[in-house]
């Protein structure tokens, strides 16, 4: 706003003393002030208001005046409370230095001017950012986006004073403002995720509210602008045919609760699971509809950018469904040899040929019916893969992963490493997989779905995808055996005897579990006498005397009484090995 306006508004009773041709200056913002030196508090384009308090004698008026015009303020009005008239020594100090000054008359309160500044200033502003949005909007719409979000996240922080970051589903920061200082926290990042996919799961209507610590947030979804982007071409080979990707089929879907879950009838966990996440620093329960209207604005820019990332994630899906076409049929070892060939300089490119690849395999499920999960779990391993300390809307590019049915395969590229042999060293680990993602996605499937991925080997050759892929598909059920919503198994657990529990049935699991704890947890349910934590730390201490009843505090002669009892109980007889390991498989059972 104009310094003119102000003089204009009967409501702030000002009155000019100085300055008249220096009217049209803008007005940035208004701050008050008794200080003698308030330059550390001015950032330029201020009205100052002050009440003369810092005022001793004429020879203070002149650097007060200096140390103002230094900082760049616009103008200065000074209360007539005080001191009644404004001091002559301060009217020449500004008319120097060509400072316009204002008196207030001592009926207004500086409050109700700083109110109207910050209103009239704080409209203008977002006016000026709907514009800015706006045109960038057509930008990146009609042609390459022009910095990406963080573009649009500094204009929120410079014009609205709003600090936001763009997030993934599971808590990966893709964007943030480079003027806002230390970023957020993975921790506080994981929490907005898991806040966010549990209240849209659910149909809570946005923005979000959210309190992290003493912070408040608002959450506000990024869903796909609905552009269909292209697909771009992919290489061709000589005498090798293209397999297209499956086609979707239109679906119909209810949401969980029995009611369509988006436009159009969609089921919500087609999306909830990928859609990005605009966190703001603020609470947006009292805004104006002015400024909602302009965030979901914001939202439907970024959005644009989600687009050009599933463009781009196009090719390589195409690449890994074709290797997966050909892995299932059985194709020669030589064809495939060859997709990998044109596979391996998209994902590395510059490296040439990747000496090692890893394959990942995710299943959804969902307890109550739902959509195909199977294009879920491909968004959600694209996101899973990514180092979650990257930062970007596109660093997952030398991941490529198909899906069909309920069940997602990512092709993951090991280049070599200097002074190493074996790639296998530089691969996924299933233990490190989803410790990052873990708590979000829990959020998000918790009531309702269930995600579980295994890991393979590393492999040298197309001759061992075949065997990669069914291994990690075993990984896979070995985690699905397990509880939690969020579980994942490598190559490694497939040596141990773990890999059989997941084929046993059902009904012979209860039998044998039942048969040899029932006794025991009965025993405990009675006498309180903790006979299955004692069989659990002896056969964790490989029945040594001393180490369990060091680990129990217990004296040697007591743990003697218990792991006799637990012999009588059972009829099993614990030094032997046999009776050990079905003691030992029926506590993993169980």
């Amino acid at each position: 706003m104009r310094l003119r306006a102000l003089l204009d508004t009967d409501a702030l009773g000002l009155g000019l003393l100085g300055g008249e041709d220096e009217l049209d200056r803008t007005v940035r913002g208004v701050m008050t002030t008794d200080l003698r030196d308030p330059s550390r508090y001015l950032s330029g384009g201020e009205l100052v208001l002050t009440g003369l308090a810092w005022r001793r004698g004429a020879a203070d008026s002149e650097p007060f005046v200096r140390i103002l015009v230094q900082a760049g303020v616009a103008a200065l009005a000074a209360g007539e409370a005080e001191l009644g008239d404004v001091p002559e020594d301060l009217v020449a100090a500004c008319a120097r230095h060509r400072l316009p000054l204002f008196a207030v008359h001592e009926s207004v309160a500086f409050a109700t001017i700083t109110e109207h500044v910050v209103r009239q200033v704080s409209g203008e502003r977002a006016g000026d950012l709907a514009a800015v949005v706006d045109r960038h909007r057509r930008m990146m719409t009609s042609g390459p986006a022009g910095g990406g979000p963080d573009v649009v996240l500094d204009l929120l922080g410079s014009d609205l004073d709003l600090r936001a970051w763009v997030l993934s589903p599971t808590g990966r920061l893709i964007a943030g403002p480079k003027t806002a200082g230390p970023g957020l926290p993975a921790d506080v990042c994981a929490e907005l995720a898991a806040e966010q996919l549990a209240a849209v799961r659910t149909g809570r209507r946005g923005p979000h509210r959210v309190i992290v610590g003493r912070t408040t947030f608002s959450l506000f979804p990024i869903r796909s602008s609905g552009r269909a982007p292209q697909t771009p071409r992919i290489p061709q080979i000589p005498q090798i045919p293209q397999i297209p990707s499956s086609p979707q089929a239109p679906r119909t879907a209810q949401s969980p609760a029995g009611t369509p879950g988006g436009p159009g009838g969609r089921d919500v966990r087609e999306s909830v699971l990928s859609d990005w996440l605009l966190a703001v620093e603020a609470d947006a329960g009292d805004w104006a509809d002015e400024r909602l209207d302009l965030l979901q604005g914001v939202t439907q820019l970024i959005a644009v950018e989600r687009d050009r990332r599933d463009a781009a994630r196009t090719v390589r899906r195409r690449l890994a469904q074709e290797v997966l076409e050909l892995v299932q049929t059985g194709a020669a070892p030589a064809e495939i040899a060859a997709r990998l060939r044109v596979a391996a300089p998209v994902l590395l490119p510059g490296l040439g040929a990747a000496p090692h690849w890893q394959v990942v395999v995710a299943c959804m499920e969902w307890e109550n019916g739902g959509p195909e999960a199977g294009p879920a779990a491909q968004s959600l391993l694209e996101e899973i893969l990514v180092d979650p300390l990257a930062t970007g809307p596109e660093p997952s590019d030398r991941i490529a992963v198909a899906h069909t049915g309920d069940e997602a395969v990512a092709l993951v590229p090991l280049p070599a490493m200097s002074g190493e042999h074996d790639g296998a060293g530089t691969g996924v680990l299933a233990d490190a997989l989803l410790a990052a993602v873990r708590e979000p996605l829990s959020a998000g499937l918790d009531g309702d779905g269930r995600l579980t991925l295994g890991v393979s080997a590393a492999v040298h050759s197309a001759e061992g995808l075949r065997g990669a892929l069914e291994e990690a598909r075993h990984a896979r059920r070995v985690a699905a055996a397990r509880p939690g919503r969020v579980c994942a198994a490598g190559h490694q657990e497939l040596a141990s005897h773990v890999l059989l529990l997941p084929f046993v049935p059902d009904d012979v699991r209860r039998a044998f579990t039942a048969r040899l704890l029932d006794p025991l947890r009965d025993y405990d349910r009675r006498h309180r006498a903790e006979l299955i934590p004692t069989l659990e730390a002896f056969l964790d201490c490989d029945g040594s005397w001393t180490r369990c009843a060091a680990r129990l505090h217990l004296h040697v002669n007591t743990l003697r009484y218990r792991v006799g009892r637990i012999e009588q109980l059972t009829g099993r007889d614990l030094s032997r090995l046999e009776d050990k390991l079905d003691f030992f498989l029926a506590l993993r059972m169980s």
